[in-house]
């Protein structure tokens, strides 16, 4: 499909996407990206050399500063969707959204449709009317399917089948597909408008684990004086000194206790993991117990080390960036076999 370029896109100068246009290979599939945070999901379909996001749209102000310095080659919208003039988005190929999870999140309040959060579900489907795709795109956290006893996860799979398109839909974790050390299960929906391409395509399948933490994080660098647990800072540091003995694995402070990850993976990262306290990611380092970097956190979501993070924002921006975002592997390999499912039916077309 490409993307069409129709005169009602130009009607206003914010939504002259020319540039973004002529900047990408047309023989490559364009993505439309909602909630794109610093552009996880993006950069899991542009690895796969098959797709090209040339439209994306993030209302957190320092998420769009990093999305921005990866991604300048994309049109970024940073209104908030509400407020998006849908009539004069692009048609593209595949819409994304990874709209916001809050709402159904064990950590959250789980209200749903009844937060205002959980509406925004049906701000991606206005997107879809008006944008047409060959495929949607979803990705949510996995108390979605069960939230409000299924219902929940019963209207979004009816909205889209009403809608014209075909889901499907599996719960995977990114140690066991993304071959990435972290205990992080998602929800992933993938809709397709035509039923030859919905029947083609399938889930990745499971992956043996090989990555350890040290792939992950430098146990054997010395980083700044910030990162670091001491007694004088800390006044757990004695609870955490007994506990926290092995290099093997990830721990975390849970305000009373510590806590050891025994399975040698690191826990899910949270949006929340920069402000200190609880819940925090900690490891015994050569030079001491301290919370993870910024970048390993996005080592740990299977950022490349490529990903350029800003220098002028605050470290706990960053780490809610990281804890908010996808794991890039598993997006890439989903990503994959949607391209081998389209790829499928065009030769059956003859195309």
């Amino acid at each position: 499909m490409g993307v069409a370029l129709g005169t009602s896109i130009y009607d206003e100068k914010e939504y002259d996407i020319t540039p973004y246009i002529n900047s990408y290979n047309g023989s490559k599939k364009t993505v439309l990206s909602l909630f794109a945070g610093v552009g996880g999901v993006d950069l899991g379909f542009e690895l796969t050399s098959k797709f090209n996001t040339v439209y994306a749209n993030e209302i957190d102000t320092n998420a769009s500063i990093t999305f921005k310095l990866n991604f300048p080659h994309v049109h970024l919208d940073v209104k908030g969707i509400e407020e998006i003039k849908k009539h004069l988005l692009p048609k593209v190929d595949v819409v994304t959204s990874g709209f916001p999870c809050q709402a159904f999140s064990i950590a959250g309040y789980q209200k749903g449709f009844d937060d205002h959060r959980g509406h925004l579900f049906f701000e991606t489907m206005e997107v879809v009317k008006y944008t047409n795709p060959e495929v949607v795109f979803l990705e949510n956290v996995k108390n979605l399917v069960g939230h409000d006893k299924g219902k929940t996860f019963e209207v979004i799979i009816d909205t889209l089948k009403n809608s014209g398109y075909y889901p499907k839909y599996k719960v995977l974790n990114a140690k066991d597909y993304g071959n990435i050390p972290q205990n992080r299960e998602r929800i992933y929906i993938v809709a397709f408008k035509s039923l030859e391409a919905y029947k083609h395509f399938e889930f990745p399948r499971m992956i043996r684990l090989s990555k350890k933490l040290n792939d992950v994080v430098e146990f054997d660098k010395m980083v700044d004086d910030y990162y670091y647990y001491t007694e004088e800072k800390n006044v757990f540091f004695d609870e955490l000194k007994e506990n926290v003995k092995s290099q093997e694995t990830v721990y975390q402070w849970r305000r009373k206790y510590v806590r050891e990850n025994q399975s040698g993976v690191c826990p899910t990262l949270t949006a929340n993991m920069g402000t200190g306290g609880h819940n925090v990611p900690l490891i015994k380092s050569d030079f001491g117990i301290r919370k993870l970097t910024e970048r390993e956190c996005f080592n740990i979501q299977g950022f490349p080390s490529t990903f350029e993070l800003p220098k002028n924002i605050a470290r706990s921006h960053l780490y809610k960036q990281a804890g908010n975002s996808v794991v890039v592997p598993v997006i890439e390999r989903i990503a994959t076999n949607i391209s081998i499912a389209l790829e499928n039916v065009n030769q059956v077309h003859g195309e």
